[in-house]
């Protein structure tokens, strides 16, 4: 196909969601890829994720306890900013309780 000067389509415009060139801090690799857990609660892990609709993206913010794998807490806003986060934490606290630490 190169050779012809023919190209495959793409169906749809490719959106930079991460900017890893940026001058924030970095949070500290605590977990150092060790995803296991003995007990519930011993550690939390969270992502978000960007879902495209045909009015703009949503955002999922998710929390995971990593002894049951199941989400703890999660929130969905139509802006990335701390609320975001920050409801899914609270989300995951209210729902398990966890011990201070």
């Amino acid at each position: 196909m190169r050779k012809e000067g023919l190209f495959g389509q793409r169906k749809y415009k490719k959106t930079r969601t991460t900017h890893s060139k940026h001058g924030n801090p970095i949070a500290e690799n605590i977990m150092n890829r060790d995803f296991t857990a003995n007990r519930p609660n011993e550690k939390w892990v969270a992502d978000i994720t960007y879902i495209p609709t045909n009015e703009g993206w949503l955002y999922l913010a998710a929390v995971m306890d990593l002894f049951s794998r199941r989400i703890v807490g999660w929130s969905m806003s139509d802006s990335i900013d701390t609320d975001l986060v920050e409801n899914a934490l609270r989300m995951a606290l209210y729902q398990r309780e966890p011990e201070a630490g």
